[in-house]
């Protein structure tokens, strides 16, 4: 072979092997193009978080881990798990968020430093969600009471009562970014089933042992005395929704200092 002839294959060789050294450093530093994956799109959920000192307050307050048992709903703080200490009462506001007597009932709370437990109603949180989220900016436990509080809740099919309450959730959730940890039946309207539907779903199934009736509007005199007649580890139970609520109200603005007086502490639930 000629020498010209070897020159040019050798010329030839080192150019081949310079062109895929090249390539192979490049493809040591390109970078990977990756392509997104379209995930599917959620509802954006609002998320409330309460202020700081709502934050640290909550800290200091005393909150239950579970039921002893879940075959009945709870009736008095004593049902929880671990108890309540000793001197505590629960005040429990049912059927809200209403736009006048709600706002009326957090200020009062406020003003005596007391966290509560609200008892809401999926339409009226539908209505009112800014209100359910004041709620919660407060420092205060929701309660789901229903989608539309239909009585007697308890003679309603298994399908509707697990509608009812699934609802009134979801509405909660919408509003507030939480979920309702307990549950109460409309009107106290307890059975198995109705239990076993709250408690399928993550809730505490919770009733009352001091009822005031004051629903009923018998005066405030009436209510301040039946809530007054309570002790320890009772679950007091009025309301902030249904009607004209004002005799609640100045019921409350002479119980709740006067049990103070007696040395009870209110917790919510």
């Amino acid at each position: 072979m000629e020498e010209s002839e070897v020159g040019r294959r050798r010329a030839l060789w080192a150019l081949g092997t310079l062109t895929l050294a090249s390539l192979l450093v490049g493809d040591a530093v390109r970078p990977t193009l990756r392509v997104p994956v379209m995930a599917p799109v959620a509802r954006p959920r609002r998320r409330v978080r309460p202020h700081a000192a709502v934050r640290r307050a909550a800290e200091d307050v005393w909150t239950p881990a579970s039921l002893r048992a879940r075959h009945q709903p709870v009736h008095s703080l004593r049902d929880l798990a671990p108890a309540a200490p000793g001197n505590a009462i629960a005040l429990t506001i049912d059927d809200g968020p209403h736009p006048e007597w709600t706002p009326r009932m957090l200020d009062l709370l406020a003003e005596h430093e007391i966290r509560a437990t609200f008892s809401l109603i999926g339409m009226q949180v539908e209505r009112f969600p800014r209100l359910a989220e004041r709620i919660v900016r407060a420092g205060h436990q929701l309660c789901n009471h229903t989608m539309r509080h239909p009585i007697p809740f308890n003679l309603l099919s298994a399908r509707r009562i697990t509608s009812e309450i699934v609802e009134a959730q979801r509405r909660i959730e919408d509003a507030t970014g939480v979920a309702a940890r307990f549950f109460r039946a409309p009107g106290g309207s307890w059975s198995g089933r109705v239990v076993r539907a709250a408690d399928a779903h993550g809730m505490i199934p919770v009733d009352w042992d001091v009822d005031p009736r004051d629903w009923s509007r018998p005066g405030s005199r009436h209510i301040a005395e039946s809530m007054l007649a309570c002790g320890p580890g009772a679950i007091l139970l009025c309301h902030d929704g249904g009607g004209d609520r004002s005799e609640t109200l100045n019921a409350l603005r002479m119980v709740i200092p006067r049990l103070k007086d007696r040395g009870l502490t209110f917790v919510s639930l």
